[in-house]
């Protein structure tokens, strides 16, 4: 049965030591929810997530993390709170369930991996898709993106607590914003939200307002980001993946600029961008 879903912020009593004096009053705090994802009724995932755009959610991993090649593969979704936390509840068609439930047997054995879903090193470094993108954006088309971000921000305004991912498009600006307590929840969202909105990624900038991780790089290879744009700084291995995947990725992005780490060419000077 579906039911409500717990607020996405509680409001906290706590005492304030400022100033040498305390004082008492309330703070607005993210909530965070144990979120299952569940296909054709057998566990997959459990993450700690905030109780926010669940739909999106349940698409954008089951995408990401290559569940299903295509969002019309998900026949039917239920979310489905209960005492413990959500369950994204998934039925994938009976060709994919089969390959899931081949996996899933795999996994049943020790794996000595940490990663869920995971098999094996190698499947934790798994070869990214190449990105081909012929976009071009400017630096003042990168700033101005950056700027769009916050006032659509509203969970973080309230709490400054947690992580946004956004979409932004030269022609429209900014199409999409997600946000969650982990950043690779705010970026699964994005993607999800993407694809039901049939809008192609492969047509603008994916923001993070976090730092850039090796698995943040291989969510946006699959999205078919050409260009992503973090406040934050990147890994090494992060920096890697991406030149290997074909992405410009800028990260240390502030008000007074940003760097470009990999395929420069498609950051240009002055004001004029495009998509062929």
């Amino acid at each position: 049965m579906t039911v409500d879903t717990p607020p996405s912020i509680q409001p906290i009593a706590r005492s304030v030591w400022r100033s040498g004096a305390p004082s008492t009053g309330i703070r607005m705090v993210p909530e965070e929810t144990a979120v299952a994802f569940t296909y054709n009724r057998t566990a997959h995932a459990v993450m700690m997530a905030s109780p926010t755009d669940l739909e999106d959610f349940a698409v954008g991993f089951s995408l990401n993390e290559r569940v299903v090649a295509r969002a019309s593969e998900i026949e039917e979704l239920e979310v489905v709170s209960g005492e413990y936390g959500i369950e994204l509840r998934m039925w994938i068609g009976r060709e994919n369930g089969t390959r899931f439930h081949d996996r899933r047997r795999y996994l049943a054995g020790p794996t000595g991996c940490g990663l869920y879903g995971v098999e094996s090193l190698a499947q934790a470094m798994r070869p990214v898709p190449w990105v081909a993108s012929d976009l071009r954006v400017s630096g003042d088309a990168v700033r101005a993106a950056l700027a769009a971000l916050p006032s659509a921000q509203s969970l973080n305004r309230q709490t400054r607590a947690v992580h946004g991912a956004g979409f932004w498009d030269p022609a429209s600006g900014l199409v999409a914003l997600r946000e969650d307590v982990g950043r690779h929840n705010a970026l699964d969202k994005l993607a999800g939200a993407l694809v039901r909105s049939s809008v192609s990624a492969a047509r603008g900038v994916v923001l993070l307002t976090s730092r850039v991780s090796v698995e943040m790089i291989q969510k946006a290879a699959v999205m078919g980001a050409p260009i992503v744009v973090a406040v934050s700084a990147p890994t090494a291995l992060a920096v890697r993946i991406a030149d290997t995947a074909g992405i410009t990725l800028v990260a240390v992005a502030r008000d007074d600029g940003f760097e470009v780490f990999t395929h420069h060419h498609r950051v240009t000077a002055g004001s004029a961008e495009y998509v062929a």
